[in-house]
């Protein structure tokens, strides 16, 4: 088998363990934004909640049902942002976007890059258009929830 397939199959059980068994998939009783998501083309909903002091993340969950790529990439987004800066937390978030949909990512900061490389099993999707907007649909209600506080803005990916 070569090294491709090996990695393909890894990132296959990642994205299937996160899928199953989702971290951080709770209520945040002291979030301080929130905001839901929704992809009418798949039916994937999620909400993510954010407790933010000062310019950090101090916890984010989320909660909702998708498909396992929507269900994989809240998870891993939860896991990556908690403890980020609200800067560190959108470059994440443009660096993930570029490389799922193709674009150029540029060269992200170095103090990133283990967090990005967490990311990396989600990167297939670009292959599947379609799945794209399974895989950024947490990362739309992230930044949407940074907006609007504990408004609980509803973004779409349609």
């Amino acid at each position: 088998m070569s090294d491709g397939m090996d990695l393909r199959e890894l990132y296959q059980d990642i994205i299937l363990d996160h899928g199953r068994h989702p971290r951080n998939f709770r209520a945040l009783e002291h979030a301080t934004h929130l905001a839901r998501g929704h992809n009418p083309l798949c039916g994937d909903r999620v909400t993510v909640y954010l407790a933010v002091e000062g310019d950090r993340i101090t916890d984010v969950s989320f909660e909702g049902r998708g498909c396992a790529i929507s269900t994989a990439a809240a998870s891993l987004m939860t896991e990556v942002l908690k403890g980020k800066t609200v800067a560190e937390a959108r470059a994440l978030f443009g660096q993930f976007h570029a490389r799922v949909t193709g674009g150029e990512p540029g060269e992200p900061p170095e103090a990133l890059q283990d967090d990005i490389d967490r990311l990396e099993p989600l990167t297939g999707v670009k292959a599947f258009p379609v799945r794209v907007k399974c895989a950024t649909l947490p990362w739309h209600a992230f930044e949407a929830a940074l907006k609007s506080g504990l408004a609980g803005d509803t973004v779409k990916t349609e």
